[in-house]
């Protein structure tokens, strides 16, 4: 007997609420998030039906997710802004001082 209980990856590209809420939440919990927490996350971004195809596109709820747990928040902070100079720290204060007081 195989289950009928499919992740986010398994489900169609377009899928209905439902299949959505049973591959976030499970079976047991799926009428509820649809109800009270699916309306509070599509004012957050979370994609829309698609008229065409009837269902909202999985790629796209995937990527939703990753953003609000964070995961790809940190893959864009990472690259570096400049070059690193630790020893640098104070020297220009130091400088505009030491200027300061040559030109007085």
């Amino acid at each position: 007997m195989t289950s009928a209980f499919k992740t986010l990856g398994e489900l169609p590209i377009f899928a209905t609420d439902r299949e959505i809420a049973v591959a976030v939440v499970g079976r047991s919990r799926a009428e509820g998030w649809r109800k009270s927490v699916l309306p509070v996350l599509e004012a957050r971004g979370f994609p829309r039906v698609d008229a065409l195809h009837g269902g909202r596109p999985t790629i796209l709820v995937a990527k939703f997710y990753d953003g609000y747990f964070g995961i790809t928040a940190g893959l864009t902070n990472a690259a570096p802004d400049g070059e690193e100079r630790l020893g640098m720290y104070g020297k220009r204060r130091q400088a505009k001082k030491a200027a300061k007081i040559d030109e007085s």
